[in-house]
């Protein structure tokens, strides 16, 4: 076994993360450094540091880290209206590269050799952070305990937690019955009753969100400003990238908005079901839409349409920090310049409804040209009738083929 000096591990507190940290001390021998970051959860992560400093840590790191999340991850990643298997908005994929990013960061401050992490052998956040630790730090020792050792199941973990004097909030065998990850995109369920895919969610499990059928009978109408492919205000109100997902994700929840129930693809080869609230996310992507409907070019949004999937792949599988996802960033980012305006929606009972968009200075609809009234001077109909039989040169030739046969 490799000497180890000093780990930086991705702690939260839980269950999971604080048995490893104890494997590590025991296992490696070594000094742990904890990070906590603050995605926007919802739950008070400076309980982690108590915890820590119980098991011994002496350098803990706990940072807000919601801004950058939205500002620099979630609002790239809406300009290219991005959506993986044609539903999942990738919350859970979208909050590891800055994760993995800060933790390496910590690693070069603490002069530690190696990080880990609590991601299990069998989903993709595993790759994810790895893949984002070797993209920031070629040469960096990653510890992946779920893939080293034999506590494989929860009783498993209690049991060891319980012998070496863990604190644990619930030493129960029961506990919650889905494994969940939220942040201010979203928040994930998985496992459990949840691994049969025919069954239905119960009521009980959707945290963020009302039922549809429970949402207020009267609709609400919202005003999204654009700035370049970002909101910058609602309503009127001026609002950070964060307070813009925060509020957005309230509101959504009131009207039921943002529930996915989605059997997925994982990129370690297996399906599996997870159910999401996005409702932030779910109204970010309809209006964002609806504002590049007005201001973006027809081909280059076609462009978009079709290197979209490339990019959800991209982030899904976890390679936001390759040179092909920054690539195709630069492009998407070149194509909101002129993404500038407002979109008026409405929120009722579970659906986003786009009533109204407009932008002053970039809109590309012109009414008077396409209307169907008075001649607009521009368009000439007649000129229709060239451009129909050009394109269906083709489509002749291949006819008058299949007659002759």
């Amino acid at each position: 076994m490799r000497k180890i000096n000093k780990v930086v591990l991705a702690f939260s507190g839980g269950l999971d993360t604080s048995v490893i940290l104890k494997w590590l001390q025991d296992t490696y021998q070594c000094e742990i450094v904890t990070f906590t970051a603050d995605v926007g959860q919802g739950e008070e992560v400076e309980p982690a540091r108590a915890k820590a400093k119980q098991l011994g840590v002496k350098e803990i790191y706990i940072e807000d880290l919601r801004e950058e999340f939205v500002r620099d991850y979630v609002f790239p990643m809406f300009r290219a209206n991005t959506v993986y298997e044609g539903e999942y908005l990738l919350g859970t994929s979208i909050a590891r590269p800055l994760i993995a990013k800060r933790q390496i960061e910590i690693a070069r401050e603490t002069n530690a050799d190696a990080v880990s992490h609590g991601a299990t052998g069998k989903g993709n956040d595993q790759v994810r952070f790895e893949l984002g630790y070797y993209a920031q730090q070629p040469d960096i020792h990653v510890i992946a305990p779920w893939r080293e050792w034999d506590l494989t199941s929860r009783e498993k973990l209690l049991s060891y937690a319980e012998k070496h004097d863990i604190p644990v909030e619930m030493k129960k065998k029961t506990g919650s019955p889905y494994s969940m990850d939220a942040n201010l995109l979203h928040i994930s369920y998985e496992g459990r009753m949840l691994e049969d895919p025919a069954k239905e969610p119960e009521e009980s499990m959707w945290r963020w969100s009302v039922s549809p059928e429970n949402a207020p009978d009267e609709a609400e109408y919202l005003d999204l400003e654009y700035v370049h492919g970002d909101v910058v205000a609602l309503n009127g109100e001026k609002l950070t990238p964060a307070s813009v997902l925060e509020q957005l994700n309230k509101l959504g929840g009131k009207h039921g908005i943002g529930r996915l129930d989605l059997v997925e693809n994982r990129y370690v080869g297996m399906k599996s079901r997870g159910c999401y609230e996005t409702p932030g996310g779910a109204i970010l992507l309809r209006a964002h839409r609806a504002i590049e409907s007005i201001t973006l070019d027809r081909e280059v949004a076609h462009l978009k349409d079709d290197l979209m999937p490339r990019y959800a792949k991209l982030i899904y599988n976890g390679y936001w920090w390759s040179p092909e996802r920054e690539m195709l960033q630069t492009m998407i980012n070149a194509s909101q310049v002129n993404i500038n305006g407002w979109v008026r929606v409405k929120l009722y009972k579970g659906n986003i409804v786009v009533v109204g968009r407009d932008s002053k200075t970039n809109t590309l609809y012109t009414p008077g040209i396409s209307t169907f009234e008075d001649d607009d001077g521009v368009y000439n109909q007649q000129d229709a009738a060239g451009f129909i039989k050009l394109n269906a040169l083709r489509l002749r030739i291949a006819a008058e083929s299949k007659q002759k046969k």
